[in-house]
Protein backbone atom coordinates (compact mmCIF):
# COMPACT_ATOMS: atom_id res chain seq x y z
CA UNK A 1 0.00 0.00 0.00
CA UNK A 2 1.75 3.29 -1.05
CA UNK A 3 2.00 5.97 1.03
CA UNK A 4 -0.93 7.86 -0.79
CA UNK A 5 -2.80 5.02 -0.43
CA UNK A 6 -2.56 4.76 3.14
CA UNK A 7 -3.36 8.54 3.49
CA UNK A 8 -6.62 8.03 2.04
CA UNK A 9 -7.24 4.99 4.24
CA UNK A 10 -6.81 7.02 7.46
CA UNK A 11 -8.78 10.24 6.07
CA UNK A 12 -11.47 7.86 5.30
CA UNK A 13 -11.35 6.68 8.71
CA UNK A 14 -11.45 9.49 10.40
CA UNK A 15 -14.22 10.82 8.33
CA UNK A 16 -16.30 8.29 9.60
CA UNK A 17 -15.87 9.12 13.31
CA UNK A 18 -16.23 12.80 12.76
CA UNK A 19 -19.86 11.82 10.99
CA UNK A 20 -20.35 9.14 13.91
CA UNK A 21 -20.06 11.98 16.87
CA UNK A 22 -22.07 14.97 14.41
CA UNK A 23 -24.64 12.06 14.44
CA UNK A 24 -24.19 10.94 18.10
CA UNK A 25 -24.39 15.26 18.97
CA UNK A 26 -27.87 14.77 17.37
CA UNK A 27 -28.78 11.64 18.89
CA UNK A 28 -28.10 13.38 22.22
CA UNK A 29 -30.24 16.86 21.41
CA UNK A 30 -32.94 14.96 19.94
CA UNK A 31 -33.93 11.79 22.62
CA UNK A 32 -31.90 13.35 25.35
CA UNK A 33 -33.95 16.16 25.89
CA UNK A 34 -36.61 13.44 26.78
CA UNK A 35 -34.09 12.76 30.00
CA UNK A 36 -34.99 16.52 31.45
CA UNK A 37 -38.35 15.41 32.10
CA UNK A 38 -37.60 14.95 36.52
CA UNK A 39 -35.63 18.29 35.95
CA UNK A 40 -38.89 20.32 34.02
CA UNK A 41 -41.58 18.70 36.53
CA UNK A 42 -39.81 19.47 39.53
CA UNK A 43 -39.77 22.98 38.93
CA UNK A 44 -43.87 23.07 38.63
CA UNK A 45 -44.91 21.99 35.03
CA UNK A 46 -47.53 20.01 34.05
CA UNK A 47 -46.16 16.16 32.90
CA UNK A 48 -48.08 17.04 29.69
CA UNK A 49 -46.57 20.44 28.77
CA UNK A 50 -42.77 19.29 30.14
CA UNK A 51 -43.69 15.91 27.64
CA UNK A 52 -44.81 18.69 25.07
CA UNK A 53 -41.44 20.55 25.49
CA UNK A 54 -39.01 17.76 25.09
CA UNK A 55 -41.45 16.54 21.96
CA UNK A 56 -39.85 19.60 20.75
CA UNK A 57 -36.67 18.48 18.71
CA UNK A 58 -38.31 15.16 17.23
CA UNK A 59 -40.78 17.11 15.58
CA UNK A 60 -38.10 20.26 14.43
CA UNK A 61 -36.23 16.78 13.03
CA UNK A 62 -38.91 14.86 11.53
CA UNK A 63 -39.94 18.03 9.80
CA UNK A 64 -37.48 18.60 7.82
CA UNK A 65 -35.54 15.82 7.61
CA UNK A 66 -35.88 15.63 3.28
CA UNK A 67 -35.75 19.47 3.20
CA UNK A 68 -31.30 18.93 4.80
CA UNK A 69 -31.83 16.06 1.93
CA UNK A 70 -32.11 17.94 -0.67
CA UNK A 71 -29.75 20.43 0.52
CA UNK A 72 -27.00 17.84 0.84
CA UNK A 73 -28.01 17.14 -3.11
CA UNK A 74 -27.53 21.08 -4.14
CA UNK A 75 -24.56 22.04 -1.91
CA UNK A 76 -22.66 19.20 -0.36
CA UNK A 77 -21.86 17.10 2.68
CA UNK A 78 -20.03 19.11 4.40
CA UNK A 79 -21.67 22.56 4.44
CA UNK A 80 -24.62 20.36 6.11
CA UNK A 81 -22.65 19.05 8.55
CA UNK A 82 -21.26 22.02 9.59
CA UNK A 83 -24.32 24.49 9.47
CA UNK A 84 -26.71 21.73 10.97
CA UNK A 85 -24.60 21.61 14.19
CA UNK A 86 -24.17 25.05 14.36
CA UNK A 87 -27.37 26.02 13.98
CA UNK A 88 -28.03 23.35 17.22
CA UNK A 89 -25.52 24.84 19.14
CA UNK A 90 -26.89 28.68 18.59
CA UNK A 91 -30.42 27.11 19.52
CA UNK A 92 -29.05 25.37 22.59
CA UNK A 93 -27.21 27.96 23.84
CA UNK A 94 -30.68 30.24 23.35
CA UNK A 95 -33.00 27.44 25.18
CA UNK A 96 -30.32 27.69 28.38
CA UNK A 97 -30.52 31.44 28.77
CA UNK A 98 -34.38 31.84 27.99
CA UNK A 99 -37.02 32.22 30.52
CA UNK A 100 -40.09 31.67 28.91
CA UNK A 101 -41.36 27.97 28.53
CA UNK A 102 -42.93 28.97 24.53
CA UNK A 103 -39.22 30.49 23.96
CA UNK A 104 -37.87 27.11 24.87
CA UNK A 105 -39.84 24.67 23.10
CA UNK A 106 -39.42 27.17 20.16
CA UNK A 107 -35.74 27.00 20.21
CA UNK A 108 -35.81 23.22 21.05
CA UNK A 109 -38.13 22.47 18.19
CA UNK A 110 -35.13 24.66 15.70
CA UNK A 111 -32.25 22.56 17.68
CA UNK A 112 -34.12 19.51 16.04
CA UNK A 113 -34.16 20.91 12.54
CA UNK A 114 -30.66 21.40 13.22
CA UNK A 115 -30.46 17.80 14.45
CA UNK A 116 -31.59 16.52 11.40
CA UNK A 117 -29.09 17.71 8.99
CA UNK A 118 -26.84 15.42 10.03
CA UNK A 119 -28.62 11.81 8.91
CA UNK A 120 -28.53 12.32 5.40
CA UNK A 121 -25.01 13.87 5.34
CA UNK A 122 -23.11 11.75 7.29
CA UNK A 123 -24.87 8.80 5.41
CA UNK A 124 -23.79 10.33 2.47
CA UNK A 125 -19.98 10.95 3.54
CA UNK A 126 -19.86 7.27 3.62
CA UNK A 127 -21.19 6.07 0.76
CA UNK A 128 -19.02 8.50 -0.92
CA UNK A 129 -15.89 7.63 0.55
CA UNK A 130 -15.84 3.58 1.55
CA UNK A 131 -15.73 1.29 -1.88
CA UNK A 132 -18.38 -1.23 -1.79
CA UNK A 133 -17.34 -3.84 -0.19
CA UNK A 134 -16.30 -2.28 3.35
CA UNK A 135 -19.51 0.54 2.40
CA UNK A 136 -21.83 -1.63 4.71
CA UNK A 137 -19.25 -2.01 7.89
CA UNK A 138 -18.58 1.33 7.64
CA UNK A 139 -22.35 2.28 7.53
CA UNK A 140 -23.30 -0.32 10.33
CA UNK A 141 -20.69 1.38 12.52
CA UNK A 142 -22.18 4.94 11.78
CA UNK A 143 -25.75 3.33 12.76
CA UNK A 144 -24.12 3.27 16.44
CA UNK A 145 -24.22 6.69 16.76
CA UNK A 146 -27.68 6.25 18.22
CA UNK A 147 -27.45 4.12 20.88
CA UNK A 148 -24.28 5.77 21.54
CA UNK A 149 -26.57 9.49 22.11
CA UNK A 150 -29.08 8.04 23.78
CA UNK A 151 -26.39 6.41 25.96
CA UNK A 152 -25.04 9.70 26.78
CA UNK A 153 -28.22 11.82 27.37
CA UNK A 154 -29.19 8.81 29.82
CA UNK A 155 -25.56 9.31 31.55
CA UNK A 156 -24.84 12.85 31.65
CA UNK A 157 -28.34 14.76 31.20
CA UNK A 158 -30.20 14.11 34.27
CA UNK A 159 -27.15 14.48 36.77
CA UNK A 160 -26.57 17.85 34.93
CA UNK A 161 -30.01 19.04 35.47
CA UNK A 162 -29.87 17.63 38.87
CA UNK A 163 -27.04 19.40 40.04
CA UNK A 164 -26.49 22.61 38.01
CA UNK A 165 -30.49 23.34 36.76
CA UNK A 166 -32.04 22.74 33.11
CA UNK A 167 -30.07 25.28 31.56
CA UNK A 168 -26.72 23.58 31.98
CA UNK A 169 -28.08 20.45 30.71
CA UNK A 170 -29.64 21.47 27.73
CA UNK A 171 -25.96 22.86 27.48
CA UNK A 172 -24.58 18.93 26.82
CA UNK A 173 -25.83 18.48 23.77
CA UNK A 174 -25.17 22.42 22.43
CA UNK A 175 -21.63 21.88 23.15
CA UNK A 176 -21.00 18.54 21.66
CA UNK A 177 -22.64 20.28 18.51
CA UNK A 178 -20.27 23.06 18.42
CA UNK A 179 -17.22 20.74 18.77
CA UNK A 180 -19.12 18.67 15.87
CA UNK A 181 -19.07 21.66 13.76
CA UNK A 182 -15.35 22.74 14.28
CA UNK A 183 -14.16 19.18 12.77
CA UNK A 184 -16.45 18.84 10.24
CA UNK A 185 -15.01 22.26 8.97
CA UNK A 186 -12.11 20.52 9.35
CA UNK A 187 -12.07 17.27 8.58
CA UNK A 188 -15.05 16.58 6.02
CA UNK A 189 -14.06 16.47 2.28
CA UNK A 190 -17.13 15.86 0.18
CA UNK A 191 -17.24 12.99 -1.72
CA UNK A 192 -16.09 13.34 -5.26
CA UNK A 193 -19.03 13.18 -7.98
CA UNK A 194 -19.63 13.94 -11.54
CA UNK A 195 -20.16 17.41 -12.26
CA UNK A 196 -23.28 18.88 -13.34
CA UNK A 197 -22.68 19.65 -16.85
CA UNK A 198 -21.07 16.54 -17.57
CA UNK A 199 -22.56 13.57 -15.41
CA UNK A 200 -24.23 10.38 -16.89
CA UNK A 201 -27.91 12.34 -17.43
CA UNK A 202 -29.26 8.70 -16.09
CA UNK A 203 -27.67 9.86 -12.66
CA UNK A 204 -30.14 12.56 -12.23
CA UNK A 205 -32.99 10.99 -13.24
CA UNK A 206 -35.28 10.63 -10.70
CA UNK A 207 -34.70 7.19 -9.22
CA UNK A 208 -38.46 7.18 -7.82
CA UNK A 209 -40.20 6.86 -11.14
CA UNK A 210 -37.61 4.31 -12.79
CA UNK A 211 -39.40 1.31 -10.60
CA UNK A 212 -40.69 0.54 -7.33
CA UNK A 213 -37.32 -0.25 -5.32
CA UNK A 214 -36.61 2.69 -3.40
CA UNK A 215 -40.06 2.43 -2.41
CA UNK A 216 -40.21 -1.00 -1.20
CA UNK A 217 -37.89 -0.71 0.71
CA UNK A 218 -39.07 2.92 2.69
CA UNK A 219 -41.75 0.87 3.31
CA UNK A 220 -40.36 -2.31 5.13
CA UNK A 221 -37.90 0.15 6.92
CA UNK A 222 -41.32 1.50 8.28
CA UNK A 223 -42.88 -1.50 8.79
CA UNK A 224 -40.00 -3.39 10.55
CA UNK A 225 -39.38 0.03 12.87
CA UNK A 226 -42.69 -1.64 14.57
CA UNK A 227 -40.94 -4.17 16.43
CA UNK A 228 -37.51 -2.22 17.09
CA UNK A 229 -39.80 0.38 18.77
CA UNK A 230 -42.28 -1.61 20.05
CA UNK A 231 -38.94 -3.35 22.16
CA UNK A 232 -37.15 0.30 22.82
CA UNK A 233 -40.40 1.47 23.93
CA UNK A 234 -41.98 -1.28 26.39
CA UNK A 235 -39.43 -3.22 27.74
CA UNK A 236 -38.60 -1.63 30.49
CA UNK A 237 -42.21 -1.38 31.36
CA UNK A 238 -42.77 -5.17 30.32
CA UNK A 239 -39.64 -6.03 32.69
CA UNK A 240 -40.87 -4.12 35.99
CA UNK A 241 -44.96 -4.59 36.10
CA UNK A 242 -45.19 -8.45 34.47
CA UNK A 243 -42.22 -10.22 35.53
CA UNK A 244 -41.21 -7.78 39.01
CA UNK A 245 -38.26 -6.40 38.25
CA UNK A 246 -37.00 -3.02 39.90
CA UNK A 247 -36.47 -0.16 37.97
CA UNK A 248 -32.84 0.02 38.26
CA UNK A 249 -32.57 -3.76 36.73
CA UNK A 250 -34.66 -3.64 34.32
CA UNK A 251 -32.66 -0.08 33.74
CA UNK A 252 -29.19 -2.40 33.55
CA UNK A 253 -30.79 -4.87 31.13
CA UNK A 254 -32.05 -2.32 28.62
CA UNK A 255 -28.97 -0.19 28.77
CA UNK A 256 -26.94 -3.38 27.69
CA UNK A 257 -29.53 -4.40 24.80
CA UNK A 258 -28.74 -0.89 23.57
CA UNK A 259 -24.80 -2.12 23.48
CA UNK A 260 -25.51 -5.62 22.08
CA UNK A 261 -27.77 -3.95 19.16
CA UNK A 262 -25.03 -1.42 18.35
CA UNK A 263 -22.78 -4.67 17.70
CA UNK A 264 -25.90 -6.20 15.67
CA UNK A 265 -25.65 -3.02 13.13
CA UNK A 266 -22.12 -3.46 12.55
CA UNK A 267 -22.12 -7.48 12.10
CA UNK A 268 -25.24 -6.78 10.06
CA UNK A 269 -23.44 -4.16 7.87
CA UNK A 270 -19.97 -6.94 7.91
CA UNK A 271 -22.15 -9.83 6.66
CA UNK A 272 -23.67 -7.52 3.92
CA UNK A 273 -20.50 -6.77 2.08
CA UNK A 274 -19.32 -10.74 3.16
CA UNK A 275 -22.34 -11.15 0.45
CA UNK A 276 -21.86 -8.53 -2.03
CA UNK A 277 -25.66 -8.10 -1.25
CA UNK A 278 -28.02 -5.98 0.79
CA UNK A 279 -30.83 -7.36 0.46
CA UNK A 280 -30.13 -10.91 1.50
CA UNK A 281 -29.19 -10.01 4.75
CA UNK A 282 -32.12 -7.52 4.63
CA UNK A 283 -34.45 -10.22 4.29
CA UNK A 284 -32.62 -12.44 7.09
CA UNK A 285 -33.09 -10.14 9.61
CA UNK A 286 -36.89 -9.24 9.06
CA UNK A 287 -37.67 -13.40 9.23
CA UNK A 288 -35.54 -13.35 12.23
CA UNK A 289 -37.32 -10.01 13.52
CA UNK A 290 -40.64 -12.11 12.69
CA UNK A 291 -39.51 -15.50 14.54
CA UNK A 292 -37.64 -13.62 18.19
CA UNK A 293 -41.37 -11.35 18.13
CA UNK A 294 -43.26 -13.99 17.87
CA UNK A 295 -41.37 -16.25 20.16
CA UNK A 296 -40.86 -13.08 22.95
CA UNK A 297 -44.64 -12.89 22.46
CA UNK A 298 -45.71 -16.39 23.38
CA UNK A 299 -43.45 -17.06 26.25
CA UNK A 300 -44.44 -13.95 27.41
CA UNK A 301 -47.91 -14.61 27.47
CA UNK A 302 -47.35 -18.32 29.12
CA UNK A 303 -45.34 -16.90 31.86
CA UNK A 304 -41.96 -18.37 30.66
CA UNK A 305 -39.39 -15.86 32.07
CA UNK A 306 -36.78 -18.34 31.81
CA UNK A 307 -37.07 -18.08 27.91
CA UNK A 308 -38.63 -14.98 27.64
CA UNK A 309 -35.97 -12.67 28.92
CA UNK A 310 -33.48 -14.54 26.98
CA UNK A 311 -35.84 -13.23 23.54
CA UNK A 312 -35.89 -10.37 24.77
CA UNK A 313 -32.78 -9.55 24.44
CA UNK A 314 -31.89 -11.98 21.07
CA UNK A 315 -35.11 -9.80 19.75
CA UNK A 316 -33.42 -6.17 20.84
CA UNK A 317 -30.08 -7.01 19.02
CA UNK A 318 -32.15 -8.46 15.76
CA UNK A 319 -34.64 -5.97 15.15
CA UNK A 320 -32.54 -3.00 15.14
CA UNK A 321 -30.08 -4.66 12.65
CA UNK A 322 -31.85 -3.81 9.87
CA UNK A 323 -31.53 -0.65 10.01
CA UNK A 324 -28.35 0.12 8.36
CA UNK A 325 -28.70 -2.73 5.56
CA UNK A 326 -31.81 -0.18 4.13
CA UNK A 327 -29.76 2.89 4.68
CA UNK A 328 -26.80 1.76 2.89
CA UNK A 329 -29.00 0.55 0.03
CA UNK A 330 -31.26 3.47 -0.20
CA UNK A 331 -28.36 5.56 -1.08
CA UNK A 332 -26.22 2.94 -3.08
CA UNK A 333 -29.98 2.68 -5.41
CA UNK A 334 -30.86 6.51 -5.53
CA UNK A 335 -27.05 7.62 -6.79
CA UNK A 336 -25.22 10.64 -5.63
CA UNK A 337 -27.61 12.98 -7.02
CA UNK A 338 -30.52 11.86 -5.16
CA UNK A 339 -29.49 10.17 -1.99
CA UNK A 340 -29.67 12.99 -0.02
CA UNK A 341 -33.69 13.41 -0.57
CA UNK A 342 -33.88 9.31 -0.20
CA UNK A 343 -32.45 9.16 2.97
CA UNK A 344 -34.52 11.91 4.13
CA UNK A 345 -37.72 9.82 2.71
CA UNK A 346 -36.07 6.90 4.30
CA UNK A 347 -35.71 8.45 8.16
CA UNK A 348 -39.11 10.52 7.93
CA UNK A 349 -41.22 7.18 7.74
CA UNK A 350 -39.77 6.01 10.22
CA UNK A 351 -39.88 8.34 12.92
CA UNK A 352 -43.10 8.55 11.76
CA UNK A 353 -43.64 5.49 12.63
CA UNK A 354 -41.77 5.12 15.86
CA UNK A 355 -43.66 8.43 17.16
CA UNK A 356 -47.63 6.29 16.62
CA UNK A 357 -45.55 3.78 18.38
CA UNK A 358 -46.22 4.78 21.74
CA UNK A 359 -49.96 5.96 22.21
CA UNK A 360 -50.91 3.26 19.64
CA UNK A 361 -49.48 -0.24 21.07
CA UNK A 362 -49.92 1.56 24.93
CA UNK A 363 -53.73 1.63 24.46
CA UNK A 364 -53.88 -2.46 23.30
CA UNK A 365 -50.78 -2.89 26.24
CA UNK A 366 -54.01 -1.55 28.55
CA UNK A 367 -56.72 -3.89 27.12
CA UNK A 368 -54.63 -6.87 26.41
CA UNK A 369 -51.22 -6.93 27.62
CA UNK A 370 -47.52 -6.82 26.81
CA UNK A 371 -47.69 -9.66 24.83
CA UNK A 372 -50.20 -8.91 22.35
CA UNK A 373 -48.26 -5.74 21.64
CA UNK A 374 -45.05 -8.67 21.15
CA UNK A 375 -47.43 -10.83 18.69
CA UNK A 376 -48.68 -7.77 16.78
CA UNK A 377 -45.76 -6.14 16.09
CA UNK A 378 -44.02 -9.62 15.15
CA UNK A 379 -47.34 -10.13 12.24
CA UNK A 380 -46.32 -6.49 11.39
CA UNK A 381 -42.51 -7.14 10.13
CA UNK A 382 -44.11 -10.71 8.45
CA UNK A 383 -45.48 -8.42 5.74
CA UNK A 384 -42.19 -7.09 5.78
CA UNK A 385 -40.66 -10.03 4.43
CA UNK A 386 -42.67 -10.33 0.90
CA UNK A 387 -41.76 -6.53 -0.17
CA UNK A 388 -37.96 -6.92 0.77
CA UNK A 389 -36.90 -6.74 -3.32
CA UNK A 390 -34.34 -9.14 -4.86
CA UNK A 391 -30.89 -7.47 -5.25
CA UNK A 392 -32.18 -8.21 -9.50
CA UNK A 393 -35.62 -6.23 -9.01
Amino acid sequence: MTTVTQLREVRRWSMLGLGVFAQASSAVFIHGVAFLLPALTDRGLPLATAGLLVAMPTVGMVCTLIAWGYLVDRIGERKVLVGGPLLMLVAGCAAAVTTDDIALGALLFLGGIGAASTNGASGRVIVGWFPPHRRGLAMGIRQTAQPLGVGIGALAIPGVAATYGVPAAILVPAIMAGVAAVGCRIGIVDPPRPEASTADPALRVNPYRKDATLWRIHLVSVLLVVPQGTVWTFALLWLHRDIGWSLAAAGGLVTATQLLGALGRIGAGAWSDRVGSRMGPLRTVAIAAVLSMTALGSTAWTHWWWAAIPLLIAASVITVSDNGLAFTAVAEIAGPYWSGRGLGIQNTGQNLAMAALPPALGGLITASGFPAAFLLAASIAAAAVPLVPRDSD
